[in-house]
């Protein structure tokens, strides 16, 4: 099963994912333990799309593809900014960086997802959360 979306770049619009997620997670037998990754590991992401790659400028889209498999749940997020290199993003965990205000959002998803990807220009995510299925 997939479901497409198409959000305007404004923080409030987050809610339609959140309701997309509680939807899937309905109609699907999604378990307790693997929603609450999903859902705040796709918010992240969706957040890091409109806020850093968009700029929250409202005349962007987003787009989140949410494809539910046999056991697999795969949450693709592309935004129209122009990209960044996912690797040139200083780790979160270091003493030097605890006080920084952003950078948590990657480490906070790769721990969250079983698996993540970037395409090359670094404007599209995709999370696998894996064995979903209640």
């Amino acid at each position: 099963m997939l479901k497409k979306y198409r959000i305007v770049s404004k923080i409030g619009n987050l809610r339609i994912i959140e309701k997309a997620i509680d939807d899937i997670t309905a109609e699907t037998g999604i378990s307790q333990d693997s929603y609450g990754k999903i859902l705040i590991g796709t918010l992240e992401a969706v957040n890091n799309a409109i806020v850093h790659g968009n700029k929250s400028d409202e005349n962007k889209f987003v787009s989140v593809d949410i494809n539910m498999g046999k056991s697999n749940l795969e949450v693709t997020v592309e935004d129209q900014g122009k990209g960044f290199k996912p690797s040139e993003v200083p780790d979160p965990t270091k003493p030097e960086n605890i006080e920084a205000l952003n950078g948590r959002g990657i480490f906070l998803m790769s721990r969250l997802a079983d698996e993540i990807k970037f395409n090359k220009k670094g404007n599209k995510v995709t999370l696998i959360f894996k064995n979903v299925r209640a």
